[in-house]
């Protein structure tokens, strides 16, 4: 169902329409009606809709500075235009803004359903162009490998939900099912001085093209892990990536059977390019949702090149004792926590923080790996705050030493209790920090719009320039504090002004309207008339009688 709204000035004409057509059975929905198109502005602003039937000839804002107005801002929307047989002098600038149907005064019902009728043709010819599936389709086949390759990227280098990952392997046609994984990275050793008698061009040893290497390495490498069903295999930042899916949990069996392949790889590449490779091999895990943290290891275990020397295997269980997985803080945990903290109620801080420490109590590590575990979530909860401008010392009094608090915790229970009062305090602390500055803004706005009402030109968008915010957010915050929309609340202070002038002035109304905002003084009456009900002159006389 698309979205239309309605402009005509005279009203029969318009309820007329609203009423006689049956716009579900034309595929709309009417939202509004509006009698000018200074109305139907906002009228647009609010529904964004599809379709615009508007008269030509209206008081204030005719029908083709409004259609101007909507191209500019809403370049989709399509615009019917009702004219008379006498209007034609506007036909060269309905041309330029490329209306998209004409309605001739008098018409029938029946004319302006096949007007609506032909433009819902052309809306959906066009939603149905941009469906096209086989463009789509061949454009995705073409794509797939390097979304594949950018996908395989973003696994081992960030932490995705499992849900994300089932979903991005179905669109790339990937299965990533296995009972354990591995993550090997290989970087290709630089050159040492040339030997005797050996020529620079008789290998890729001594090339200074780094892609004809990578390429040539993808190949040799490439074409072991697949003999040996062994996974998946792509180039990072420089970097060959491995990930092995093994079909059988981990075991000693399941580690050899690594260890032998990437063995064979780095001899391989010796043997037939004439280069030396380092393998990083990380940690086995057992679910696909940890790759990142294998990856990482791995990467960490090339580091140990500079000291073991390269051309070797390099595990990082030989040479670092890593976390458990339980103790890793990784990017979800970063982002559910920080994110509890902003905008999260109680309940979901509680379950944020009791995430962070689910099953820890079972996890065989040392108090120093608690520790740094413990820091890693002060750290985030710290800059969290003053990402959101909090003052720790209000909050938390003159007197706070976290680092300290926290050290003085003896067991993890204690020191879980201490982690989630620091949460929810800290979460009021921003949420009464946004409600102060939510109020100060709509303040200085109230005072602006006090100060400049008398400006013909203020308009969201001044007091938005001014107050150096955005239109949309702002809205929202104002509707939101204000109880009212930025523009009704200007003219409700044009009106209070223009009142208070009626009462206390013998200013002619013209007078008054300039004096309040308006640079028409019809428009000025037809809003008067609108907000209060009576017209300025029977206002005047009213207040004159004392009725008022």
């Amino acid at each position: 169902m698309y979205k239309l709204v309605l402009v005509e000035d005279e009203e029969d004409v318009r309820e007329g329409i609203a009423a006689e057509i049956d716009w579900a059975a034309c595929g709309f929905e009417l939202m509004d009606t509006a009698e000018n198109g200074k109305d139907a502005m906002d009228l647009v602003e609010r529904w964004a809709p599809d379709v615009v039937v508007t008269d030509i000839r209206m008081p204030f804002m005719d029908g083709m500075q409004l259609a101007e107005w909507i191209r500019e801002r809403y370049p989709a929307t399509r615009i019917i235009i009702l004219t008379g047989f006498d209007e034609f002098e506007y036909a060269q600038k309905a041309i330029r803004l490329q209306i998209d149907e004409y309605v001739l005064k008098p018409f029938s019902a029946q004319e302006l359903i096949n007007a609506i009728s032909k433009v819902r043709t052309q809306i959906d010819g066009e939603t149905e162009r941009r469906k096209d599936m086989l463009t789509l389709q061949e454009y995705y086949r073409k794509s797939l490998p390097v979304l594949r390759e950018v996908f395989l990227t973003s696994l081992v280098t960030r932490k995705l939900p499992r849900r994300q990952i089932e979903e991005q392997c179905a669109h790339y046609q990937l299965d990533l099912s296995a009972q354990a994984y591995n993550v090997a990275a290989i970087r290709i050793d630089k050159p040492e001085e040339t030997a005797t008698g050996e020529h620079a061009f008789e290998s890729l040893r001594y090339s200074k093209d780094e892609e004809l290497k990578a390429f040539a390495a993808l190949n040799v490498a490439g074409e072991i892990v697949s003999r040996e069903q062994l996974g998946l295999i792509f180039l990072h930042n420089g970097l060959l990536i491995i990930v092995a899916l093994h079909e059988q949990p981990a075991s000693h069996a399941v580690w050899q059977r690594m260890l032998a392949v990437m063995e064979e790889i780095r001899q391989s590449m010796e043997k037939y390019l004439k280069i030396t490779v380092t393998v990083g091999i990380g940690t086995t895990c057992s679910e696909v949702t940890e790759l990142s943290h294998a990856f990482s290891d791995a990467v960490l275990a090339l580091d140990y090149r500079l000291i073991l020397g390269g051309n070797r295997l390099i595990c990082i269980s030989d040479v670092e004792t890593r976390f458990v997985e339980k103790l890793r803080f990784d990017e979800l945990k970063e982002q559910a926590l920080v994110r509890s903290l902003k905008v999260g109620t109680v309940h979901e801080i509680q379950q944020t923080v009791d995430g962070l420490f689910e099953g820890t109590s079972d996890a065989r590590v040392s108090v120093k790996d608690y520790q740094v575990y413990l820091m890693e979530i002060l750290t985030v909860i710290l800059k969290a705050a003053k990402d959101a401008q909090a003052d720790l010392e209000v909050i938390f009094g003159p007197d706070f030493a976290p680092l300290a608090e926290l050290n003085g915790c003896t067991e993890l229970a204690e020191a879980k209790g201490w982690i989630l009062s620091l949460c929810l305090r800290l979460a009021q602390g921003i949420t009464s920090g946004r409600q102060y500055a939510y109020k100060s803004l709509v303040e200085q706005a109230r005072s602006y719009t006090l100060e400049h009402y008398q400006d013909a030109d203020l308009s969201i968008n001044k007091v938005c320039n001014h107050l150096h915010i955005s239109v949309g957010y702002f809205s929202s915050i104002f509707k939101k504090e204000a109880k009212v929309t930025f523009g009704a609340y200007l003219v409700n202070i044009r009106m209070e002004a223009a009142k208070e002038l009626l009462r206390t002035t013998d200013l002619k109304a013209f007078e008054i309207a300039e004096r309040v905002g308006y640079m028409e003084p019809n428009y000025f009456s037809f809003s008067f008339r609108k907000a209060v009900g009576i017209s300025p002159k029977e206002y005047r006389s009213m207040a004159g009688n004392g009725v008022l």
